[in-house]
C-alpha cells in the first residue's frame, strides 16, 4: 500500500503529459461562417459604396478588412429565389425556386412540391453539418422550417398553420433581439465547435419602423417621409451587424470565423408625389427598375468576405456572384464543394481575374408551374465588365405584381455600364455582333426554351 499512491501520480502525470502532446497536436477548428445578409437594400445604399447620406459605420469597419466584390450580383432580384440560390450555389431554373409563392391562394397546399425539389439538392448548410459543423437559421427563410434546411437549430418553425411562410418567428432577430444568435456563438464556442450562423433579419425590408431616434436623424426638408424611413432602416440594420460583430469579437470566435455580407436583392423607394418617371398603374411599394428586375438596382450587390489571417482586405475590380459562395465556403472550409457549380472560388485569385460574365433571370413573383421554370419567365440577362444585355420574355404572370416588367417592352437591351451606369440608352442596335454573341453565352448559362 505504501507504494501505491506514488505509483497513481505517476500514471496521473503520465496521462496528463500524453494528454497535452495530443491536444497541442490536433489541429485546430476550421473556420466559423457567419453569413450577414441585408433584405431589399440597393447596391448604393452604404457608407463604403460613397453613399452621401445613409450612415453604415459598422458595415464600413467590416469592408475595410475584408475582400470587397463592389461589383457583386444576385442571379435574381427578389427574395425567395435569391436565398435558395446562395445556399445552394444554383440558378434558381436549376433548383427550381423561380418564385415567392407558386399560389398565393393556396400557398400552403402549392407550396410542398417546390419545398421537396428544393431539399433535394445538395446546400451549403447540409455539407458543413455532415462536416461536423453546428448550424442555426435566424431571420428569413422560405424553405420550411430550419430542420428541413438542415440546420441543426433555429428560429423559423415553417407551419403554415401558425403563419409560417418566409421566417415567421424568425423575423424578430435584430428587430427585437440578437439574443437566439449570440446564444448560439456562446454555446458553439463552449462547445469547442465549429459553427454557420445564418443572420438574415428583416431589414431594412418594409415595414420601415425604425426607431424614433434615427428617423429624426434622416428627417428633412423636401425629402420624402418613405425616402427618410428607409435611410433609417439602412442605419439601424448597420447597428444590429454592429452588435453582432461585437459579441463575435467578445466571445473569441472572431480569429476564427469567415464572414459574409450580401444583400438578397435591391431596393429602392418609390417616388412619392412626382410619379413622371413611373410606369403607368405602378403602386408606392418600391421603385421601379429595383427589386424584380434585371436592372443594376435590382440584381447589384456589394459581396464582402472578411477571414482574419488568411485573407488581405482589398477592393477588387471583378465581378462575383452570390453562386460563389457555396464553392468559396466550402473550399475555405477543406470540404469539396459539389460538382459542377456554375460558381467560382472567390479566393482563387486567377478564377476571379479569368471571368468576363456573371449571368441571371428574372422570373414572375407570386405564381409558378413547379417543374416549369420557362412558363413564367420574364428577363435573361448577362454582364460583364463594360456592357450588359438583357433579354425579355414573356412569360405568365397571373398577379398584380405583372406591372413591375409588363411595362418593359423592348426585346433586347444593350447597356454600356461605363458610359451610361444608369442603364439609360439601348444601345443594342449599334453592335448587332456583340448582342449576338453574348446571347449565344447566355443560352450557354440559362436555357430560355
Amino acid at each position: 500500500m505504501a507504494h501505491s499512491l506514488p505509483s497513481i501520480l505517476l500514471v496521473s502525470l503520465s496521462f496528463a503529459v500524453a494528454t497535452s502532446a495530443c491536444q497541442a497536436d490536433e489541429p485546430p477548428l476550421p473556420p466559423n461562417v457567419v453569413i450577414i445578409l441585408s433584405d431589399d437594400q440597393g447596391w448604393t445604399d452604404y457608407g463604403f459604396m460613397g453613399h452621401p447620406e445613409i450612415q453604415t459605420p459598422n458595415l464600413d469597419q467590416l469592408a475595410r478588412r475584408s475582400l470587397v466584390f463592389s461589383r457583386g450580383y444576385v442571379p435574381t432580384s427578389l427574395c425567395r429565389p435569391s436565398l435558395a440560390s446562395i445556399v445552394t450555389g444554383l440558378y434558381p431554373y436549376q433548383h427550381g425556386v423561380v418564385c415567392n409563392d407558386v399560389d398565393r391562394s393556396n400557398r400552403d397546399e402549392s407550396d410542398l412540391a417546390l419545398r421537396e425539389q428544393f431539399h433535394r439538392h445538395p446546400s451549403l448548410i447540409k455539407q458543413l453539418v455532415a462536416h461536423g459543423y453546428f448550424a442555426f437559421q435566424t431571420g428569413k427563410w422560405w424553405e420550411g422550417s430550419w430542420r428541413d434546411a438542415g440546420f441543426t437549430g433555429g428560429m423559423t418553425h415553417g407551419d403554415p398553420q401558425r403563419g409560417g411562410r418566409h421566417g415567421d418567428l424568425g423575423l424578430k432577430i435584430g428587430r427585437n433581439t440578437l439574443k437566439p444568435a449570440t446564444e448560439f456563438i456562446d454555446q458553439a464556442v463552449a462547445e469547442q465547435k465549429p459553427f454557420l450562423l445564418w443572420y438574415a433579419p428583416f431589414m431594412p425590408h418594409t415595414p420601415h419602423t425604425p426607431p424614433a431616434r434615427l428617423l429624426d436623424k434622416y428627417r428633412q426638408e423636401g425629402r420624402p417621409a418613405n425616402v427618410a424611413r428607409y435611410y433609417a432602416m439602412c442605419e439601424w440594420f448597420d447597428e444590429s451587424c454592429g452588435e453582432l460583430l461585437d459579441h463575435l469579437q467578445q466571445s473569441g470566435a472572431a480569429d476564427n470565423t469567415i464572414v459574409v455580407y450580401l444583400c438578397d436583392n435591391g431596393w429602392a423607394p418609390a417616388a412619392e408625389g412626382d410619379s413622371s418617371d413611373q410606369p403607368a398603374d405602378w403602386w408606392l411599394d418600391y421603385a421601379p427598375r429595383t427589386k424584380t428586375s434585371p436592372y443594376e438596382l435590382g440584381v447589384r450587390t456589394p459581396i464582402m468576405i472578411a477571414w482574419p489571417k488568411h485573407l488581405a482586405a482589398e477592393q477588387s475590380p471583378h465581378l462575383a456572384s452570390s453562386l460563389d459562395l457555396m464553392p468559396t465556403l466550402l473550399t475555405a472550409c477543406n470540404i469539396s464543394p459539389p460538382e459542377n457549380l456554375p460558381g467560382i472560388n472567390l479566393l482563387d485569385p486567377q478564377a476571379v481575374a479569368s471571368r468576363k460574365l456573371v449571368f441571371g433571370g428574372i422570373w414572375s413573383t407570386h405564381n409558378a408551374k413547379v417543374g416549369d421554370t420557362l412558363s413564367t419567365l420574364q428577363y435573361r440577362w448577362c454582364v460583364g465588365d463594360r456592357w450588359k444585355l438583357l433579354l425579355r420574355h414573356h412569360g405568365l404572370d397571373s398577379t398584380r405584381y405583372r406591372v413591375t416588367h409588363e411595362w418593359d417592352t423592348d426585346p433586347v437591351q444593350l447597356f454600356d455600364l461605363q458610359s451610361d451606369p444608369g442603364e439609360t440608352t439601348n444601345v443594342a442596335d449599334q453592335h448587332p455582333a456583340l448582342v449576338e454573341r453574348l446571347t449565344k453565352q447566355v443560352d450557354q448559362a440559362i436555357p430560355g426554351q
